[in-house]
């Protein structure tokens, strides 16, 4: 792939390693990191060895921490400067925006590709568009979640929406309407459901490392047509999903792959596994 002003990327043994790379902001999410992302994402959807994805942010003290605020109140001083009386994100009218901005997760972009989130640090504000479509997220023990969109004025709309099926409703509202006065501890998290592991900081690469390295190994129409299967079951009903299902089978059941398993198994060859 191209080089990214953004984003660090590394192709290692079938896992694609997506680094967020703004530390100076803290991994803020401008316009230029939106677009990269989203092109990462449509170029590994052609992607013939990639098996699994890492996404994860420099340094230690953050993931991301969401969108660049200095850069959207830049724009709308603008705005107001050379059309007084227009809102920032709409044309004529607020019932016309004029952008897709919380369209940068994996997918948005219809990759099926699993992504395995590893969270360094602060997640707050916007980072709920890369949690929120993450396959799997685990978490450094001094991780941390909250929404501050309230806290300033802004409504938590599209936050919410992403991390409403990862979360009990509950507990979304709280982190949602408490803003920037409580945060979730990583621990908290695992709790709730948000992220399946917490692993002291030193061990978090190598702990997602491993889960990609994994999921990589085994055979990928099988997997890609898993994820599709969990998202489809989140986002239809429970019979559209079950109706759906003899087709997933049928994209993901290759019969070659389907007689090596099963003569592996008969074979009394046994996978080493961890125990979580």
């Amino acid at each position: 792939m191209d080089d990214y002003e953004t984003l660090r990327y590394a192709e290692r043994d079938g896992i694609a390693w997506v680094t967020l790379n703004r530390p100076d902001v803290l991994n803020a999410i401008d316009t230029v990191m939106q677009r990269e992302l989203t092109a990462v994402w449509r170029t590994l959807r052609a992607s013939d060895t990639i098996g699994c994805v890492v996404l994860t942010g420099t340094g230690e003290r953050a993931f991301t921490t969401g969108r660049d605020r200095s850069e959207t109140l830049a724009a709308t001083e603008a705005l107001a400067a050379d059309e007084p009386g227009r809102r920032s994100g709409f044309d004529s009218t607020v019932f016309h925006p004029d952008a897709d901005d919380h369209r940068f997760g994996p997918k948005s972009s219809n990759l099926w590709i699993p992504v395995v989130t590893a969270v360094n640090g602060m997640a707050c504000g916007s980072a709920s568009f890369l949690l929120g479509e993450s396959d799997i997220i685990i978490a450094a023990d001094h991780a941390t979640f909250f929404d501050p969109h309230v806290t300033y004025g802004l409504t938590a709309a599209y936050e919410s929406v992403q991390l409403a099926h990862r979360m009990p409703f509950g507990e979304i509202s709280r982190m949602a309407l408490l803003g920037s006065h409580e945060r979730l501890s990583a621990q908290r998290a695992h709790t709730i459901g948000l992220v399946s592991e917490v692993v002291p900081a030193d061990e978090l690469t190598e702990r997602a490392g491993w889960i990609a390295a994994t999921i990589a190994s085994q055979p990928r129409l099988s997997v890609q047509a898993t994820v599709r299967s969990l998202w489809m079951a989140r986002e239809l009903t429970r019979a559209q999903a079950l109706d759906m299902g003899w087709s997933m089978i049928a994209l993901g059941n290759r019969p070659e792959q389907r007689e090596e398993g099963l003569r592996t198994f008969a074979a009394g060859r046994r996978i080493p596994w961890r125990l979580r």
